[in-house]
């Protein structure tokens, strides 16, 4: 316990100093956000959150080779992402390359490591486990790269991308400690740690001078490492750690969010990958929410899901219950996601009356 906790203290550190490092040379390489009509902040930001969790997570798994199934695979594919990340970051590559190269990984992730989605549980109620077969390749990819973009798609407001990563893998980690999954369980403590540093320096604790970003190697890193984490313990055996709905739940708000704008975007017969300013986060803030009560309501709500599929995973609630319920509530996001402009607008009416 006390070489656990020294070991953890000291990665701490360690991700907070390289924060600190790769400030000055992303500064020095011009790798920062500079604001423009979509990126409301102050100055060019270093853009080295991903890059300070990479390392201290791939110097983590260098002296600890076994605690992932297929560790150096593992390591290889966040260190692909997170290169095509910088790159973005620098010379916003098309996103059509993007989408090549999560493609490619999910690809060698399946063939290499045998970590595909396999089974989707009783999702339907009908008393059968429903498995995919080989329509499970595809979906595996189109899991691997939702949730990258979906990750990448929440990271609008300072401490929102980390906070949601808290949420996801406290919880899994949780579930994980209890059902005896130990080296698991503990890969999530290791990414909550080293990703506070990052979380404190972007909200501005150490001065807004100090300030850095995510991202898009970081988001793409911790979208990957969620899914392979999600199909990990998911797919594993006869009796795995996690039902597969329970991952829905775990990912509620990036996935809701990601999924309803990209609806939302076809029906205007606009691209889905096409920016705007529709997303969770922004909704709030022009209900008057600053940044910070944004965050705060935001990962209050992603919390509320987790604990929800935690506390149904631990219950033995039935899968389709579950996927049911999660279906619901997706509706209703979307209901309200369609009528966003008159209900804010009720809201504000109300609020300027009092």
């Amino acid at each position: 316990m006390i070489i656990s906790f020294l070991a953890l203290s000291f990665l701490f550190f360690f991700s907070f100093a390289t924060i600190f490092i790769m400030r000055k040379f992303a500064k020095k390489v011009g790798l920062v956000d500079k604001p423009n009509a979509r990126k409301l902040h102050d100055g060019a930001i270093p853009l080295v959150g991903g890059l300070s969790i990479c390392i201290s997570l791939l110097y983590f798994l260098f002296n600890n080779p076994n605690i992932l199934p297929h560790t150096e695979l593992y390591a290889a594919c966040i260190l692909i992402l997170v290169s095509v990340g910088v790159l973005d970051d620098k010379y916003d590559i098309s996103f059509k390359l993007r989408f090549a190269v999560q493609a490619g990984l999910s690809v060698i992730m399946m063939v290499v490591g045998d970590i595909e989605l396999i089974t989707i549980g009783d999702v339907f109620g009908t008393g059968d486990v429903i498995t995919l077969g080989w329509f499970g390749f595809l979906v595996t990819i189109l899991a691997v790269v939702g949730a990258i973009n979906a990750f990448n798609m929440v990271d609008g407001i300072d401490g929102l991308l980390g906070g949601l990563s808290i949420v996801t893998f406290g919880g899994l980690g949780i579930m994980l400690y209890f059902d005896g999954q130990h080296n698991l369980a503990y890969i999530c403590l290791v990414l909550v740690v080293t990703i506070v540093p990052y979380i404190l320096l972007n909200l501005g604790a150490f001065g807004r001078k100090r300030k850095v970003f995510m991202g898009d190697a970081g988001s793409m890193l911790i979208g990957f490492t969620v899914i392979w984490l999600l199909l990990l313990s998911s797919q594993n055996g006869s009796k795995p750690p996690l039902r597969p709905v329970t991952a829905l739940w775990l990912i509620a708000i990036p996935l809701l969010d990601m999924a309803a704008i990209m609806i939302r975007r076809i029906k205007r017969g606009d691209s889905p990958f096409k920016p705007d300013r529709e997303h969770l986060h922004h909704i709030f803030q022009r209900l008057g929410l600053s940044s910070t009560q944004t965050l705060i309501v935001i990962s209050s709500i992603a919390s509320v899901f987790a604990a929800i599929g935690i506390s149904a995973e631990m219950l033995n609630i039935p899968e389709y219950v579950m996927f049911y319920a999660f279906v619901a509530c997706f509706a209703v996001y979307l209901l309200l996601l369609s009528n966003i402009w008159s209900i804010t607008a009720y809201i504000r009416k109300n609020f300027s009356r009092n």
